[in-house]
């Protein structure tokens, strides 16, 4: 206990010392106080300078303050600038930018434009750091300058959208909204992009308004929204269920609704590089895109536009599930056109490609109803339809698939065959259905003779048929003959007694 006392007697002693001292240099200490004071108020003055010049800048330049960046003039170059303050100049052009000019302010414009090209020259430098609040000055500036609403359609035809003959139109303001695409671009493909801070501004609002977009009547901005979809799609990996579903429901409303829209090509160019990543087995939503967006795309008329796409997204289907072309072709079989000459030579050749691929299996579920609508094909009046059916005929594999079933396609397609010996007007058509008949022949002679004595016996029997209708109807008319003279006499004999008894 005593040692424990002793022990604390020293530091008290220090403690006081220490005290002592303080109270006689009070008087030196006093005056350093002083002098501390005096630098303390010079040192608030001047930030409160440096305060009233950060509000003078904020004023300036009301949006290019976030996140702490310090305003740079943004009429400034990247050159004329140090390497610290690049980024911070980087984020006041894209600020600027976010100003939408009139189009007739030709000295606004140009500044404007140039200030775009730095900035995706900078971007394309690599010197660009996306932070937030740099993806969050981007997204503002796309939605100024890219997201508007189109004029109502100035197109006479009743299709909608473009057709193959139309002129295409260009906006007037694409110098500018080049550059914005173009950064855009670069934006969403840049490495250093972190998806995760940028899901925040690229979000389901975004992409929905990116989608309007592709109803431009401009090629060169539908092509620009193409790849930048695409690549949003890839890189951005919690929109793509969003992404596909926000391209159906522009193909449900253009298919169901109005059968107008421009960009239903790019979109669909878009799908068939996202088919192409689909895991197996399918998952039933993909499925679903097939039978009720892709088969029903085949019915409007302005189907031209877009078939190349639309085969290829069916082709890139059935290459992942070949059970599925069986599906594909009842859906065609279903919205066959039957006055439109073009449409059906465009539904034969995605029928040829589909038959490369298909299984015996998913063939035999669909070759009659197919044959039959092949073999009217073969009988049609239009000199390209007749010849782009009789040409199928050339095909390997399709042949490999008829000789497999002969026993049910050829009794169906000699009466094809035999009528356009008999009735066709086209000597080149002539002349390929003599090819196809000894193609047929070759392949079954026996059966061939048959299937030609069943239809010389079935044409007896309709010639029989013929006669013996035409001689009923002859019978009727000689039957009703004097009962309608003896009717007309008695009306005509009337009037007169009535006149004579009264």
């Amino acid at each position: 206990m005593l040692k424990q006392i002793l022990s604390k007697l020293p530091r008290k002693l220090q403690k006081s010392e220490s005290t002592d001292a303080a109270t006689n240099d009070s008087g030196n200490n006093t005056s350093r106080l002083g002098h501390v004071f005096q630098c303390t108020n010079v040192g608030s003055a001047f930030s409160s300078k440096l305060n009233v010049v950060k509000r003078v800048s904020s004023a300036v330049f009301p949006a290019s303050i976030a996140a702490g960046a310090e305003a740079v003039d943004p009429h400034l170059s990247f050159k004329d600038v140090q390497n610290p303050q690049k980024q911070n100049l980087f984020i006041s052009k894209l600020n600027y930018c976010c100003e939408v000019f009139d189009l007739n302010d030709m000295e606004k414009q140009d500044l404007k434009r140039q200030m775009l090209i730095d900035v995706v020259d900078f971007v394309t430098s690599g010197s660009a750091k996306f932070t937030e609040t740099a993806i969050s000055a981007v997204c503002k500036l796309c939605v100024a300058n890219l997201f508007r609403v189109f004029p109502p359609k100035s197109r006479s035809t009743s299709t909608g959208g473009e057709t193959e003959d139309d002129e295409p139109i260009f906006d007037p303001a694409w110098s500018l909204l080049q550059n914005v695409y173009d950064l855009l671009l670069h934006f969403v493909s840049s490495n250093s992009l972190d998806a995760k801070v940028a899901k925040k501004y690229l979000d389901h609002a975004f992409i929905l308004r990116l989608l309007d977009l592709f109803d431009s009547d401009d090629p060169r901005e539908r092509d620009c929204l193409k790849t930048i979809l695409h690549r949003v799609y890839g890189k951005f990996m919690i929109h793509r269920p969003f992404i596909r579903k926000g391209i159906s429901n522009v193909m449900y409303c253009f298919v169901f609704e109005t059968e107008r829209h421009n960009g239903i090509a790019e979109l669909l160019e878009i799908f068939g590089s996202v088919i192409t990543g689909f895991a197996l087995p399918l998952k039933e939503e993909h499925k679903t895109f097939l039978w009720r967006v892709l088969i029903p795309l085949h019915r409007p008329k302005s189907v031209g536009i877009y078939h190349q796409q639309l085969t290829y997204c069916i082709v890139q289907f059935i290459d992942k599930d070949p059970k599925l072309a069986s599906t594909v072709i009842k859906g065609l079989l279903r919205y066959w056109p039957l006055t439109n000459s073009q449409k059906e030579l465009m539904f034969l050749s995605e029928i040829e490609e589909i038959l490369e691929m298909i299984t015996m299996v998913e063939f035999q579920k669909i070759m009659v109803r197919l044959v039959r609508r092949l073999g009217y094909c073969l009988n049609s009046s239009h000199y390209q339809v007749a010849e782009k059916a009789h040409l199928l005929w050339n095909n390997e594999h399709i042949i490999n698939l008829i000789a497999q079933n002969r026993q049910t396609i050829i009794p169906i397609i000699i009466p094809a065959l035999e009528r356009n010996t008999q009735k066709h007007w086209n000597n080149a058509i002539l002349n390929l259905t003599s090819n196809v008949k000894k193609l047929v022949h070759d392949m079954d002679e026996e059966l061939v003779l048959a299937c030609q004595l069943d239809l010389k016996e079935e044409q007896s029997r309709s010639i029989a048929a013929a006669e013996k209708r035409k001689l009923a109807w002859e019978q009727l008319e000689n039957v009703a003959t004097p009962q309608l003279v003896s009717t007309t006499v008695s009306f005509l004999v009337e009037p007169a007694t009535c006149a004579v008894t009264g």
